[in-house]
């Protein structure tokens, strides 16, 4: 029996996160630069501050991998807010025992694991979430004539059946367009839990600013690029975020919406190269400068500066966040 590609896409990632180290396939923003993780903990820091200074709040991140971006994030908080740190309660939204096991690892007992966003506790919060939405599963639809058929995986790959679904783009016959429902649910999940209590979100990952037709589903597995439609679980399948579709099923639900800007200039607004040049400072010229590389492979246009972005989510009455003022 066919299987929508969505529904193989979700189980082939449940099945590989269960399984595998996915970072023994890909390095992510926070293993390749300590700064990272600082530079969003302070984000959240000031954010906090702009949102009054609510006596509590909740800090989620989403997709929390081995724990690094919340672990650096702490450290930077705890030097820099500890008013902050203070009032903050930690939670991580993680549905893997194994990867579970690996943050207590890095975070200690002080955070409380969730399978979803309906657990963590009403009230004010701040969400970080990076490279999250890029596995989030996708529907692909392709262009036949006057209509649309949608692709399935069947026992000898894709296949294709009629569907009523239009993307609403312009695209020549044969094109693929691609829908990632679950991304714009969590957009407009979040955005309601903005509109009940202050808060903030803000998500980094890949993708281009405006809808556009194309194929980026892709696989990852032994750090090579695989078959997406392999044996399910052997590899990591990811595709780009369509960050107009997520911030309008936020902005539809009531958020302000700020970006997406790209990763490069918003982690420069937020102080990548001071910050990375004052660690330099007290290492040895070796080790400073892989720091100052890690920092360059963050930022630059023709690495992950451009292709990255960054977009926030936030209450309606709340003040632009730090790296999204439009006069800088």
């Amino acid at each position: 029996m066919n299987e929508r590609l969505d529904h193989f896409m979700a189980r082939a990632n449940a099945a590989y996160y269960a399984t595998y180290d996915p970072f023994a396939d890909f390095t992510t923003a926070p293993e390749i630069s300590q700064v990272f993780g600082e530079l969003l903990g302070l984000w959240a820091a000031v954010t906090w501050k702009a949102l009054g200074a609510p006596a509590r709040i909740s800090i989620v991140e989403m997709g929390p991998g081995r724990g690094t971006l919340m672990a650096d994030a702490l450290r930077a908080i705890d030097r820099a807010a500890p008013d902050f740190r203070a009032v903050a309660s930690i939670h991580l939204i993680e549905t893997s025992a194994r990867l579970r096991a690996v943050q207590r690892e890095r975070i200690g007992d002080t955070a409380i694991w969730h399978d979803c966003l309906d657990t963590v506790p009403d009230g004010p919060m701040i969400v970080l979430a990076n490279e999250f939405l890029d596995a989030l599963p996708i529907r692909q639809f392709v262009r036949r004539g006057p209509g649309w058929t949608e692709r399935f995986v069947g026992p000898a790959g894709f296949v294709e059946e009629p569907s009523a679904y239009d993307p609403g783009i312009e695209t020549p016959d044969g094109d693929i367009a691609e829908r990632r429902e679950p991304a714009e649910a969590i957009g407009a999940a979040i955005a309601a839990r903005l509109m009940r209590d202050k808060g903030a979100a803000l998500f980094l990952d890949y993708g281009p600013e405006f809808s556009a037709a194309g194929d980026s589903l892709q696989a990852i597995a032994g750090g090579q690029p695989a078959d997406p439609l392999g044996p399910a679980g052997q590899a990591d399948l990811t595709a780009h975020v369509d960050f107009a579709r997520f911030g309008a099923a936020a902005r539809q639900a009531g958020a302000q919406l700020h970006g997406p800007l790209a990763q490069g200039l918003f982690l420069a607004r937020l102080g990548l190269f001071q910050r990375t040049n004052q660690l330099a400072r007290h290492l040895s010229p070796t080790r400073a400068a892989a720091m100052m590389e890690g920092a360059r492979r963050l930022a630059e246009p023709d690495r992950m500066g451009r292709l990255f972005k960054a977009i926030a989510l936030l209450s309606p009455d709340a003040a632009t966040p730090p790296g999204f003022e439009a006069s800088l």
